[in-house]
């Protein structure tokens, strides 16, 4: 059985964790291939809003397994808080979760080192999330990581004091004032590992690979966005991983063949939070309006997103990149209430017009050649079926399917599970 895909095609924060919960009732099981606890996919059903920063969004469903791929890291002490904020919904995780031998871990050192880092940095700051995060790639490519499957193993503590140490001289190094009381920090660690030992350590390449002859239906799920990825976002701006669709081959072991669907999320309009460049970003009312609308506000950081309009060149880039089948766009219920919208249908990039994305897109080198679109006053929260959209949304989806030349199958007009529209 092939393996659907499910990613970001911007800069994060499209929407991810609510269509994951949305489509978890067709899988057997939900994979997450990469990131970290940096990234957050907000759920709201029942009245009640979750935020799930490590789990994979499927968690919530009855029948539905969830895997943590070897291309994810883990901070366990914010996953234990994470699996903690889950038991008064009486949810089995220990049935219900399995984690790979081969995911790393972060370790306290890890979250002091992306600190000092970044303060070394001064006004070349990159936005980090000091989620320890980037250093922890880093010692996996490095070859010195701790993984889960080293729990199992007798020397895993003489393995974490190595690393700590390490990491501690080169602290040291950076030069800059970062207060810290390893010791307590060291406690809540070792108390967190503790528990995560509780749960299912599983060789995942091989446990997909099983659950794909048994029939078994797979979703893979990406964190943050495709223009954040290492190698195809907007560097140095961006996470330490691949969140493109070669990261879910990488961070669970499936092969490229195996991928059938891949469902690409995007918003209506773009955001962006922390540093980086973002040629279509507003700083007027309307810029106001989106992130007062759209509650535009990070789900793990509280950190405000910036909000622009939708660049059209960034996502035909994304989807070309992914190889994206079935687009869906979340929270056009924002744009309600625009005269006009604007659409960036192209760039001029050095002095020329240019219809792709270049090597570099910070704002001395490039601006955006804008198409102006009708807007819509009707609020789209309280509709059920695409017949009842005003026709100039109606309009604006087409116009963007036509200029992707992917079609748009889901339509998110609110947070909720249930303003979700199948077209």
């Amino acid at each position: 059985m092939a393996v659907d895909l499910l990613l970001g095609l911007q800069w994060g924060d499209e929407g991810k964790g609510k269509i994951v919960d949305v489509l978890t009732a067709n899988y057997n099981i939900i994979a997450r291939f990469q990131g970290g606890p940096n990234a957050g996919h907000t759920l709201e059903f029942d009245g009640i809003k979750h935020v799930l920063r490590t789990i994979p969004s499927g968690i919530f469903h009855e029948n539905s397994l969830n895997v943590i791929g070897n291309g994810v890291v883990v901070d366990p002490v914010v996953f234990v808080k994470e699996l903690e904020g889950l038991d008064k919904f009486n949810i089995d995780y220990k049935k219900k979760l399995v984690i790979s031998r081969k995911a790393h871990i972060i370790l306290p050192t890890h979250r002091l080192l992306d600190a000092a880092s970044e303060a070394s940095k001064g006004k070349a700051k990159i936005g980090s999330t000091l989620k320890g995060i980037g250093p922890t790639y880093m010692d996996k490519t490095g070859r010195n990581g701790l993984r889960f499957g080293d729990l199992e193993m007798d020397d895993w503590k003489e393995k974490y004091r190595n690393l700590a140490d390490k990491h501690e001289s080169m602290i040291s190094f950076y030069n800059v004032d970062i207060q810290y009381d390893l010791e307590d920090l060291e406690k809540e660690f070792f108390a967190a590992v503790k528990k995560l030992r509780e749960l299912k350590f599983i060789d995942s390449e091989e446990f997909l690979h099983q659950a794909q002859k048994n029939n078994q239906t797979i979703l893979a799920e990406g964190a943050q966005g495709s223009l954040l990825d290492i190698d195809f976002g907007t560097y140095p701006y961006v996470t330490s991983s691949n969140t493109t669709a070669a990261g879910a081959c990488t961070g669970l072991g499936i092969a490229p063949n195996q991928i059938n669907e891949v469902f690409g999320i995007f918003k209506a309009y773009t955001t962006r939070v922390g540093g980086g460049p973002f040629p279509t970003e507003l700083f007027d009312e309307d810029g106001k309006t989106m992130a007062k609308n759209g509650n535009e506000f990070g789900a793990v950081t509280g950190r405000p997103r910036r909000c622009g309009w939708l660049d059209l060149v960034a996502l035909k880039y994304a989807v070309q990149v992914n190889g994206v089948t079935q687009l869906m766009m979340m929270k056009g219920d924002v744009l309600s209430g625009f005269e006009t919208l604007k659409v960036c249908t192209g760039y001029t990039y050095k002095g020329e017009e240019i219809s792709h994305f270049p090597f570099n897109i910070e704002e001395e080198n490039l601006s955006p050649i804008y198409t102006e679109v009708k807007g819509w006053k009707e609020d789209l929260t309280k509709m059920t079926d695409e017949s009842e959209f005003p026709q100039e949304f109606k309009d604006y989806i087409t116009y963007i399917e036509k200029e992707i030349e992917v079609p748009i199958k889901i339509v998110s007009v609110g947070p909720d599970r249930k303003q979700t529209i199948m077209r």
